[in-house]
């Protein structure tokens, strides 16, 4: 046993090494300027622009908590997640994302705070966005802490403690971070997205192989659990399904490590390539992982309540090398979510509270200091909050989720319409967070009216205080709608690029 638990955790370790020394190539061949190391100098192309956005996504709340949830309560969270969120988001990755990049191509702005409170001329506004994304990036840090904690206890069947593998992804993505930067996980994050969808589909078949093909894993799934076969019911009611998906997607064009990336691409054209795949992408991945869980309850294994499924299914039906391989790379997977959350998140800090509101002279090499200490006191400040298990993987995905989805109105609000003035944008965001902080802080208040999830509401709230005190109040000194007027040329937007302006949004 303990021979099999040491190859394992080898194998574990040796390809989160991989993973690092494409990291330090990276850094080799990195500029020592701000918008290199957060925006990789706007110059990915259309793969990997494509495959770091999905390995950023690629998370805990994939790897473990989908295939958890299509375990216990049915595949349709194939659905949600693989066909409603993978549409959804490319769509709004085109509103958003698109109408955003030729926004910061134009300006050199480096992230959404930067761009919002450069429009409205507000450091308050900044900042304000910037603290509500760090509020909430936390929880979501803290889950790929959490996965990989489980996760390693799973493989090891307990041998590995869960605080070893919360502070082994922990070590790592903070070295990482250090020393990478946006090039360095980009290129890490296609590796690993390319790795990960060929593994993910070689363990279905190893899987299916041994339990007598598809036909036998899933007449065995209903014979378990026949409600399994039609759609809807329990957990899978229509407020659990449209709430869901639309919470996750809105929530995930506002995830700074997502948001930022609407910015890096070299042309319009690679980003439309990019968010047109982006659907079909999501569901080859998403179909095998969630399937392999739903299949689970036909078969003769037993999940220890608490564990996750998927490394239980793959230690009894593949080898264990092959076990530790996938396990290997779903950690991985959760330390590109990891870096590049940890990356966005010292954007975020460093460019919209430290140099507006401490020190708006600090030098490149300061703010650089700065950002990789920041990196390593919020991830280990995560990493001992994760040790508290502070609810499941979907909770706390859920959670961070939703937080994040009552941002997404406003900016469109703001990305659209020159009416919108700094006061309702401030009001707009202020006060549904304040309300589902409540929702989420006070356990006697309920989270859910009839299968509908209130954050749903509360974005209908932020959208309505946004236009509603916009109308009522004027715009204020230094708010110039001009900045968010810019034009398609027709040829991708790379018509844009000939008017950067730098600014003072890259002043390195």
């Amino acid at each position: 046993m303990a021979v099999s638990v040491a190859l394992q955790v080898g194998i574990v370790v040796a390809y989160l090494l991989v993973a690092l020394a494409i990291g330090l190539l990276a850094y080799r061949v990195a500029e020592s300027t701000a918008e290199d190391y957060y925006l990789a100098s706007r110059s990915l192309g259309t793969l990997v622009l494509l495959f770091t956005t999905f390995a950023t996504l690629l998370s805990a709340f994939t790897f473990f908590g989908g295939p958890n949830l299509a375990y216990q309560a049915g595949p349709e969270w194939l659905i949600v997640m693989g066909v409603l969120d993978g549409v959804l988001f490319a769509v709004l990755w085109y509103v958003i994302g698109y109408k955003q990049w030729l926004i910061g191509r134009r300006n050199g702005y480096l992230t959404l705070g930067e761009m919002l409170g450069d429009r409205f001329g507000s450091p308050g506004l900044r900042a304000l966005v910037a603290g509500v994304s760090l509020m909430w990036l936390f929880p979501y840090v803290m889950l790929q802490q959490m996965g990989a904690g489980e996760a390693l206890v799973g493989l090891s069947g307990g041998a590995v403690p869960y605080w070893a593998g919360a502070a082994l992804i922990t070590a790592f993505m903070v070295l990482y971070v250090v020393l990478a930067g946006m090039r360095g996980v980009a290129w890490t994050d296609t590796v690993q997205g390319l790795f990960m969808l060929s593994i993910v589909w070689i363990a279905v078949v190893w899987v299916l192989s041994a339990v007598g093909g598809l036909g036998a894993a899933t007449g065995s799934m209903l014979e378990a659990r026949p409600e399994f076969g039609s759609f809807g019911g329990g957990l899978y009611t229509p407020g659990f399904i449209v709430s869901t998906a639309i919470t996750i997607g809105f929530g995930v064009t506002m995830f700074p490590q997502i948001n930022q990336r609407f910015f890096v691409a070299e042309s319009g054209a690679v980003l439309k390539r990019s968010f047109t795949l982006w659907p079909v992408l999501v569901l080859l991945l998403f179909l095998p992982a969630f399937m392999l869980g739903a299949w689970a309850v036909g078969m003769p294994v037993e999940v220890p309540e608490g564990a996750n499924v998927l490394p239980v299914v793959l230690n009894e039906y593949t080898p264990l090398w092959f076990a530790a391989l996938v396990i290997a790379g779903a950690m991985a997977a959760m330390m590109s979510s990891s870096d590049s959350m940890l990356l966005s998140g010292s954007s975020y800090f460093t460019r919209d509270v430290y140099r507006p509101f401490v020190n708006p002279d600090a030098s490149a090499r300061r703010e650089a200091w700065l950002a990789r200490v920041g990196v390593g006191a919020f991830a280990t400040l995560a990493f001992f909050a994760s040790l508290l298990r502070p609810g499941t993987l979907i909770e706390v995905g859920d959670t961070a989720f939703s937080g994040f989805a009552l941002l997404a109105l406003p900016v469109i609000c703001a990305l659209y319409w020159d009416r919108t003035t700094r006061d309702g944008m401030v009001v707009g965001v202020v006060v549904p967070q304040v309300a589902y902080l409540a929702l989420v802080f006070v356990p006697a208040l309920p989270r859910s009216y009839a299968g509908w999830d209130y954050a749903l509401a509360l974005m209908v709230v932020s959208a309505l205080l946004t236009v509603g005190v916009s109308l009522l109040t004027d715009p204020t000194d230094g708010s110039d709608a001009s900045r968010f007027a810019v034009v398609d040329s027709g040829e991708g937007g790379e018509g844009v690029a000939d008017d950067v302006t730098g600014g003072d949004a890259i002043d390195d």
